[in-house]
């Protein structure tokens, strides 16, 4: 009976819908996450009478034909890029992004990583750095006797030095976007890479044609709501417990049709 296998597949669905809020709540304090949501599709269709088929030499043709679906697979969990509130933390190194970009950064394998988390440091060299000690791109050093550092909304980092009674620029942040931002792939340690679904990275200063300015004191919170969350688990697990009561309905039927004999 093919209501087992179709039933099957809608327990898959929401397995991999239940896997997806999981891991949206489990982040929900990971600064700059961004939530995903599970997308399905229905599978290929068994025609048995087409629509629009002649059905009498006259030429009268069916108005509706008679097909019957496979069931269902997970077509994407594309993110949900959607801003996320921003908090003070009052961390001289803490760099909230409001609006459009990405923070680039230097993976160790060679590649360029892009993330909204700004919760940065500085390393023994006085580079600016992730707490994975990524090097933030383009470097920016810190130096030993900077006092009263200061990031200002476009990005520009001053800092007084030694006895100085004015401040000197020391770096300038800069910000990258993609066409499709929701085509990055996720690699952990809250970094994105480029693919081909995302276009190139387009540089650029914040605040500018329209980048996003950058808040220094601040780090963006994960765009997670709980209480969605928490409703679209519990949808998910009805939606899995009807289609187990379908195969539980299927199996009763196959147990009728064994025991007539």
């Amino acid at each position: 009976m093919k209501a087992l296998y179709i039933a099957a597949t809608g327990m898959a669905a929401q397995e991999t819908n239940v896997e997806v809020i999981s891991n949206n709540i489990a982040n929900m304090r990971t600064t700059g996450f961004k939530r995903q949501r599970a997308e399905f599709q229905d599978l290929l269709y068994q025609v048995y009478r087409r629509a629009g088929s002649e059905t009498s030499a006259a030429g009268t043709q069916l108005p509706a034909g008679v097909e019957i679906g496979s069931g269902v697979k997970t077509a994407a969990t594309p993110r949900v890029m959607s801003q996320g509130n921003v908090q003070p933390t009052e961390g001289e190194l803490d760099i909230a992004i409001r609006g459009e970009g990405f923070f680039a950064v230097q993976m160790p394998d060679g590649r360029t990583g892009y993330t909204r988390d700004g919760s940065f440091q500085r390393d023994s060299t006085g580079q600016l750095v992730t707490i994975e000690g990524y090097r933030v791109q383009p470097g920016i050093t810190i130096p030993s006797n900077a006092r009263a550092l200061s990031i200002s909304t476009d990005g520009i980092v001053e800092a007084f030095l030694d006895n100085d009674a004015t401040a000197t620029q020391i770096g300038q942040l800069q910000l990258t976007r993609f066409a499709n931002k929701s085509g990055l792939e996720g690699v952990g340690d809250n970094l994105f890479v480029e693919t081909a679904a995302s276009g190139s990275p387009q540089t650029g200063t914040p605040a500018s044609n329209s980048f996003g300015n950058v808040l220094q004191g601040f780090l963006e919170l994960a765009n997670v709501n709980a209480v969605t969350e928490i409703a679209n688990l519990i949808a998910a697990q009805r939606a899995y417990e009807m289609n187990a009561r379908v195969i539980s309905g299927a199996d009763e039927m196959l147990s009728a049709t064994s025991n007539l004999g």
